[in-house]
């Protein structure tokens, strides 16, 4: 365990300097934890860092955002969890709050809706980005262990087709149920790869029951809530945010079908335009994209409403590292964990692809497409960042309404 006793001073301003710097999502961020924690002040091992790493990406809700909460705790314990975590956080809340004022104003400039209405047209080419950008890994991960030679991927593979297809069939028509489909497929794929007589005892290492993590049947009790949110209200924005911060898997932008179909056409707390415009903030803004729920909540409710929807949603990571960060090693090694990710991830993939459907079909102008187009090319073809492509179509934006285009 690590021996030198880190100020809580420290960890607030170092962890609040990576708030404040960590432009371009979970990779830049990590990136600057590693960096900190493990080669300039050799806080953590790389080895630990790493195992973290691979833990918090077995956990729903948002990696990054976990893995700062964790880094906190291993150096200060639970004081150092809360204040790593609230750091890492606040800067990218206070900016993404102060934009949602000014973009959701209800008569912004025209340089303002210019800029929303450009940054929002590229949002569905993020969202093919993204899920162009996660597909490897998966594709790699899923394999039967208990099925040897050639026939062992062929099947593998196929029920990741199945799972893909699910998501973004899913993500682009019921959206509101998307969690449903998610969390199918991860246990289908628990039933595939543990029904009687299928593991092959020779091809994973044994576990001791004892200390395995065993599934608790309360988790399934939240698929019960919706049903009592129907009204809308608070209690509906604490919903999709509880959705947003406990039920997500595979990175930030898995909020947006989990959001999109209750924020826009069951509560109307935004138009289609607007829910674009709270995408690209959350990824132009430092600090986690999941805080783009903090732009949900002030369409909903104000002030209040936004602070209610961060508080909501990142509950779960930080009572996910405060009671079972001692456990981290045991969740790496658990198998049926293992197998339920693997199921959930194809899914969770296939519904961000998905989600490029609806929000295309949410821009309203001929010239929007255009940028769209240009977009998809400046992402997938040039392979350039997300970041600047945001901002490029912002300027456009901007340009196209000082030049008279209609932007509202």
């Amino acid at each position: 365990m690590q021996t030198e006793r880190v100020p809580l001073a420290e960890i607030a301003r170092e962890w609040g300097r990576i708030g404040i710097t960590g432009f371009g999502g979970p990779p830049a961020h990590i990136a600057l934890l590693r960096k900190l924690c493990v080669q300039q002040r050799a806080w953590i091992p790389a080895s630990e860092f790493e195992d973290a790493t691979a833990a918090v990406n077995l956990l729903p809700g948002p990696a990054s955002t976990q893995l700062a909460i964790w880094c906190g705790w291993r150096l200060r314990g639970r004081a150092g969890a809360v204040v790593a975590g609230v750091c890492f956080i606040a800067p990218g809340l206070v900016v993404i709050l102060a934009l949602s004022a000014l973009f959701l104003a209800a008569h912004p400039p025209a340089w303002v809706l210019g800029a929303a209405a450009g940054a929002g047209a590229a949002v569905p080419a993020v969202a093919a980005h993204a899920a162009w950008g996660l597909a490897p890994a998966s594709w790699k991960r899923i394999q039967d262990p208990a099925v040897p030679g050639a026939d062992r991927l062929r099947p593998a593979r196929t029920r990741w087709l199945g799972y893909a297809l699910a998501g973004a069939a899913a993500s682009a028509t019921i959206g509101p149920y998307l969690v449903l489909v998610l969390l199918g497929c991860g246990l289908a794929e628990i039933a595939v790869r543990f029904r009687p007589g299928r593991t092959d005892p020779r091809s994973e290492p044994r576990s001791d029951p004892r200390t395995e993590p065993r599934t608790d049947p309360r988790a399934v009790v939240p698929l019960a809530l919706p049903g009592a949110v129907a009204a809308g209200g608070l209690a509906a924005l604490g919903w999709i945010a509880f959705k947003v911060g406990a039920l997500s898997y595979g990175g930030g932008f898995v909020i947006i079908p989990l959001m999109q179909h209750d924020v826009v056409h069951t509560y109307h707390w935004m138009t289609n335009a607007q829910f674009l415009d709270a995408v690209a903030l959350g990824q132009v803004t430092p600090g986690p994209v999941v805080l783009t729920v903090g732009v949900v909540g002030y369409a909903a409710a104000g002030l209040a409403g936004a602070v209610l929807a961060v508080l909501i949603a990142f509950s779960p990571s930080f009572l996910f590292v405060l009671l079972g960060a001692r456990h981290f090693d045991r969740l790496r090694h658990n198998r049926p964990v293992q197998a339920f990710l693997t199921g959930a991830g194809p899914a969770v993939i296939g519904a961000i692809a998905g989600s490029a459907i609806p929000l295309a079909l949410a821009l309203g102008h001929w010239w929007q497409y255009l940028l769209l187009a240009a977009a998809a090319l400046y992402l997938l073809a040039a392979r350039r960042g997300v970041v600047s492509a945001l901002l490029l179509a912002g300027a456009f934006g901007i340009a196209a309404a000082m030049t008279g285009l209609n932007v509202q």
